[in-house]
């Protein structure tokens, strides 16, 4: 029912609003023209079609999407037969990329954690999933115990390194040789690196380096901490090595270094502008360089030409004979030297990093840490000038502090392995011939083994001996990092000196942080090094 109003009463014909009572009254009684009703029908009509097409493309969408998800599946699954029931919880994602999309996300956001967390929520905590990882059908595991086996499981197991990362590190360098020549060469390497007397030796080059490098800092105002600290362990890695004091070629090096890890954990796409190609490129270039030195002893050497008392890596690998007389090739040569002087420099240098801004941020710890290292001076005779091997292991509380800094950081993200034959692991098979991704993050911040994980708290270590499989920094098994030892000494004799006589004050202490292609501040810890 309408109801109308007088006109009078509403006062409509005021000629100042521009329209009198009789036109009122006529478009307010007037009823609706068949034209208007016609066009609000094709509207409506259309309105829905617009639905429907929209519900329809988002159907198409569903089903090409689980269409396309599928394919990986079809190609990698099913031929397996029955044993593909008997596969992990996980997902392949889509073809050729598979689940790497969300890896990059994942790492390149401040939630790294988040890409297996996704695992966790949707098929529990089983610690093992399949996935496709760096175009190869995967199996991520992430448990203790699991990591251990693969690791330890030389019957069933071998390096598995995505082609894309052995072409950058070498054919012939630890990541792709077999168990044998693996074994021949690591006792050939591990000599001149590792050891009491080979400790013992580096001890006063690497003090002198990091004294006269920190008083250097000190005088330089705003630095790029992480990066100078890079610098000074590839110097040392280089002396070592190749006995090379060369800052010109030790920088040019360095950065051709920082190029080939930038592509080592990016998708392998070849084309002018990304970060794989670029690595490839720097890998040319390094190892030119170092088939140079390599010709350069070997023509040396046959001209009779003394150019050194003390032997380095080079020499060794150079003189080092197998059981049949057989000597290494230049090619072997170069790909140890490139996987030895990048894993000697990139890891110790990133550790030494945090463990000095952790430090810096817990002023407790720090104060513990730094009356210890007061103590050892203390107790040094008279005539004593540099650090011993003796007091660099009774500096318990700073191993505590390296060991967390370890864990914290986890350096080494995973590592990965093949199967050769079929192996179960927690009741589900990985079938031969699939990658298997040993997955360090989530032994290292796993909360039962270690409460409050992302905190960093060197007391956790006062009475913990960890369990097998839960502290991994240099892998595990015949495989164990050659050069921790080294790694270790490095960090602690500079840790000794800064406590003693310096202190960091960052620009940025609120700096975001980024996880590839390692741990670090965006900034690369940009800040001031002040002596005390």
């Amino acid at each position: 029912m309408i109801l109308y109003k007088p006109c009078h009463l509403l006062n409509c014909s005021d000629k100042k609003l521009g329209y009198s009572n009789s036109n009122l009254f006529t478009v307010t009684t007037s009823p609706p023209s068949i034209k208007n009703l016609k066009r609000e029908e094709q509207q409506q009509k259309m309105e829905w079609g617009l639905i429907s097409i929209s519900i329809l493309g988002l159907g198409i969408c569903w089903v090409l999407n689980l269409v396309v998800r599928s394919m990986n599946s079809w190609k990698y699954e099913y031929k397996l037969g029955e044993k593909r029931h008997k596969l992990p919880p996980g997902d392949l994602g889509f073809p050729f990329i598979g689940n790497m999309w969300s890896f990059l996300r994942a790492f390149k956001s401040a939630h790294p954690d988040s890409f297996l967390n996704s695992f966790f929520t949707r098929f529990g905590k089983t610690g093992v999933y399949k996935a496709f990882m760096f175009g190869n059908p995967s199996v991520i595991v992430t448990t203790p115990e699991a990591c251990r086996k693969v690791l330890n499981d030389d019957q069933h197991f071998k390096p598995g390194w995505p082609l894309a990362t052995v072409e950058l590190i070498g054919r012939k360098s630890f990541v792709s040789i077999s168990y044998e020549e693996h074994k021949r060469l690591r006792r050939i390497t591990s000599s001149p690196i590792n050891g009491h007397e080979a400790l013992t030796e580096y001890i006063g080059y690497i003090e002198e380096i990091v004294i006269t490098t920190l008083a250097k800092w000190s005088r330089m105002g705003e630095i790029e901490f992480l990066t100078q600290v890079r610098k000074l362990t590839f110097r040392i890695i280089m002396y070592i090595f190749l006995s090379s004091e060369s800052e010109p070629i030790m920088e040019a090096l360095e950065r051709e270094y920082s190029t080939l890890n930038y592509g080592v954990r990016a998708m392998a796409i070849n084309l002018p502008g990304f970060a794989y190609h670029k690595a490839l490129k720097a890998r040319k270039r390094l190892v030119a360089v170092f088939q140079s030195v390599i010709d350069e002893r070997r023509t040396l050497k046959r001209d009779g030409v003394a150019i050194k008392a003390k032997k380095d890596m080079m020499d060794a690998l150079l003189e080092v004979e197998d059981d049949n007389g057989r000597k290494l090739t230049d090619e072997e040569i170069i790909d140890l030297l490139v996987m030895y002087l990048n894993a000697g420099h990139e890891s110790s240098g990133h550790t030494i990093m945090w463990a000095t801004v952790l430090l810096q941020n817990n002023p407790e710890f720090l104060q513990k840490a730094k009356v210890e290292q007061e103590e050892v001076v203390k107790k040094r005779p008279a005539e004593q000038k540099g650090l011993t091997l003796k007091e660099i292991r009774q500096m318990t509380y700073l191993s505590q502090v390296i060991d967390e800094t370890l864990r914290w950081v986890t350096f080494s993200l995973v590592v990965f392995r093949e199967a050769i034959s079929d192996v179960k692991i927690n009741g589900y098979t990985i079938p031969q011939g699939w990658k298997v991704l040993v997955w360090f993050r989530t032994c290292h911040l796993d909360p039962e083994t270690w409460p409050e994980p992302m905190k960093f708290n060197p007391s956790r270590w006062d009475s913990l001996v960890p369990r097998a499989g839960t502290f991994l920094p240099f892998g595990s098994g015949s495989r164990l990092c050659p050069g921790n030892d080294l790694a270790k000494l490095e960090i602690a004799i500079f840790l000794h000196y800064f406590l003693l006589n310096y202190r960091l004050e960052r620009v940025n202490p609120d700096c975001p942080v980024q996880y590839l292609p390692h741990k670090r501040p965006k900034d690369n810890c940009l800040g001031r090094v002040i002596r005390i």
